[in-house]
């Protein structure tokens, strides 16, 4: 049963609730995208859990919130890296909401976009599935590989020798998708963060201790400077806690407002 702690409210949160506090933002006439994050978290700030995936973090809750911002989104932004650590694949029809995404005006099933350098990625993501799955990449990524990946799915190619967010995520945008709920890892995270491309934070809090030594949910240099945020809504269930936070910056002329309602590396 979960409840809302912030703003506070008696009420249990039904899955209707659920579908209002993360909703998306109407996209504008931008050409900018709404990005989100989505991470889990150890009480004590370890992204990673035991076997160094985050998956043995989630509790029932937050496998039911990360499902929910799935069927909301129009694409998954993930580091090759994590795809590697956590065993991705492209999203099944059986694992997504098609209900409710048809009632978003949304396509049956959200696309992957897999940002890596290297294109060192497996062959059955790169393929993706009535979805397609998107890779981004860099003019210097192997040529080799390149080719072979063109032969397999779409590229967006954004930057010399590091990917240019702010260009891979235009580009994407022109090609439909707007809602991006970025899954990470922190490695992603961080450069996401620094490039001033993240919209709105949605974190899970676990209530367990970790210790050990683990990545938390960016990873990278100090950002400079710190970028802050306002918090939109806490709950909890079962000892979990959901918080959704929206990204302080100032805004350009016909973006999205941030106060709108609405693990692993990229190489």
């Amino acid at each position: 049963m979960m409840h809302r702690l912030f703003p506070s409210d008696a009420r249990e949160v039904s899955d209707d609730d659920l579908v209002d506090l993360y909703r998306f933002p109407e996209p504008s006439g931008s050409s900018r995208p709404w990005v989100r994050a989505n991470f889990v978290a150890s009480a004590d700030g370890a992204a990673q859990g035991r076997d160094f995936k985050s998956g043995t973090l989630s509790g029932a809750a937050d496998r039911r919130v990360f499902a929910l911002l799935r069927a909301l989104c129009d694409v998954i932004l993930v580091g090759a890296g994590t795809t590697r650590v956590e065993g991705y694949k492209p999203v099944r029809a059986e694992e997504s909401d098609t209900d409710l995404r048809a009632e978003h005006d949304l396509e049956p099933l959200p696309a992957m976009a897999v940002v890596s350098r290297s294109l060192n990625l497996d062959t059955e993501l790169v393929r993706g599935s009535s979805a397609p799955t998107v890779v981004v990449t860099v003019q210097s990524a192997p040529t080799e590989a390149l080719a072979r990946v063109r032969e397999l799915a779409p590229v967006v190619v954004a930057g010399e020798h590091d990917v240019d967010f702010a260009e891979a995520l235009r580009q994407l945008a022109a090609q439909g998708y707007r809602r991006m709920l970025c899954e990470g890892g922190p490695t992603l995270m961080h450069s996401l963060v620094a490039a001033d491309c993240l919209d709105d934070l949605c974190l899970t809090l676990s209530p367990s201790l970790i210790a050990g030594e683990r990545l938390r949910i960016t990873h990278g240099g100090t950002l400079e400077p710190p970028r802050d945020l306002r918090l939109a809504h806490l709950l909890e269930e079962g000892g979990e806690l959901f918080a959704r936070y929206c990204v302080d910056r100032p805004e350009s002329p016909g973006t999205m407002s941030s106060s709108a309602n609405v693990s692993g590396t990229s190489s």
